[in-house]
């Protein structure tokens, strides 16, 4: 018979070759299926999506956002208290002729057999990555490289928050960079130290553009949930592996998602509002300095160039063309606007313009319209013979 510290070290070592990297016959065994294969806490229901992604529906209280610190006994609020005045709830279908025809996208994912999270949960697509409690990485994202940007903004004011319509592409990515377009509202301080961000954004490695959000505290945050903070509500989105269906294509169809965020006066939450329908919210008390509203906001795209190849990244921003191409071949925001301290939308005009390097990603600014309001085009190829 084993004496019991015997037995306590062969335990020891079964859970050490279960939670990290194994040999077996020269190949190597990964804990990334282990992790993957253990459903989430709180989980009511788990649906296999057409694509294979694995989704837990989570039950609405368990969820990786109550792990942070500051949200120990937080009451899920389920909508907001205070809405915006005539904000967009749904993107428009037809335009004036059919050269200015746009689309939404797919993102209230249709789970296989139609089948969907009950009520009372929320979905969540399993991953090797860890939900800290209140643990910010050191950005946005933990890969290395220079942020570009193709963008404009509005800055020194008081903002309750911003929406737009962005036209979704899928440009082509390289090494692990990452190319996207978003709203971004910055919150509190001018050294915007606080953001929270929403949008599309691609990667390699993935089936096409997937919605996304953002948020930072004191210069630190991630993407999605990979650390605690965001109340998700809604149980028809999942993030960090939805796929935009379909996406545009150069002089063909253009396919589009309305985004907003702002601030729910009463409750003090920042709310993500897609396609017209809330989905989840920051609480105030996961940010520092944030006053009674936000100093600036940006829209427009991003790229990470990491220099991979020892020049200027070939990953592409928006469609991958210039802006002077138009409607069609370039990408596209419309109907941009700002809230003000009343919650009623208004359009962003004069508004600052910035390109990082406008040889590579640029941004231009078109006449504002009765149909399609405040609107700019943006992106370029990245590397090339004046990209350098």
């Amino acid at each position: 018979m084993a004496k019991p510290e015997e037995h306590l070290k062969f335990v020891l070592l079964a859970l050490y070759l279960m939670l990290s990297n194994a040999s077996v016959d020269g190949r190597l065994i990964t804990s990334t299926k282990i992790t993957e294969s253990i459903r989430l806490i709180g989980t009511l229901k788990t649906i296999k999506t057409l694509d294979g992604i694995l989704i837990d529906c989570v039950d609405i209280y368990k969820q990786p956002a109550l792990h942070h610190p500051l949200l120990q006994n937080h009451i899920i609020q389920m909508k907001p208290s205070s809405y915006p005045r005539e904000i967009k709830l749904e993107t428009s279908v037809s335009q004036k002729n059919h050269l200015e025809h746009s689309y939404s996208c797919n993102i209230f994912q249709t789970f296989l057999n139609n089948e969907e999270c009950p009520d009372g949960t929320i979905p969540i697509a399993r991953t090797t990555k860890i939900y800290l409690p209140g643990v910010l990485l050191n950005a946005a994202t933990d890969n290395p490289g220079q942020h570009e940007y193709a963008q404009i903004s509005l800055v020194d004011g008081k903002y309750l928050g911003a929406q737009a319509e962005i036209n979704v592409w899928n440009p082509a990515t390289y090494d692990q960079e990452f190319s996207l377009a978003q709203i971004r509202v910055f919150l509190g301080q001018p050294d915007g130290s606080n953001y929270i961000a929403a949008g599309w954004m691609a990667q390699p490695g993935k089936n096409g553009p997937g919605f996304f959000i953002s948020h930072t505290r004191d210069g630190k945050g991630c993407f999605d949930l990979q650390c605690s903070g965001f109340v998700h509500i809604n149980n028809k989105v999942f993030l960090g592996k939805n796929v935009l269906q379909p996406s545009s294509t150069y002089n063909g169809r253009q396919d589009q998602i309305s985004v907003a965020i702002f601030k729910d006066k009463q409750s003090g939450h920042w709310w993500v509002q897609l396609q017209g329908e809330p989905f989840g919210y920051w609480p105030n008390s996961v940010f520092s300095g944030l006053g009674e509203s936000a100093t600036a906001i940006t829209w427009g795209g991003e790229i990470l160039n990491s220099a991979a190849q020892g020049r200027h990244s070939s990953t592409q921003m928006g469609s991958g063309h210039f802006p002077n191409e138009g409607f069609g071949k370039a990408a596209f925001f419309r109907n941009v606007k700002y809230m003000d301290g009343n919650l009623v939308l208004i359009d962003a005009e004069n508004v600052e313009l910035q390109a990082t390097k406008s040889a590579c990603y640029d941004v231009h600014i078109e006449n504002k319209s009765k149909d399609f309001g405040t609107q700019f085009y943006f992106g370029g190829p990245g590397y090339s013979d004046q990209c350098q």
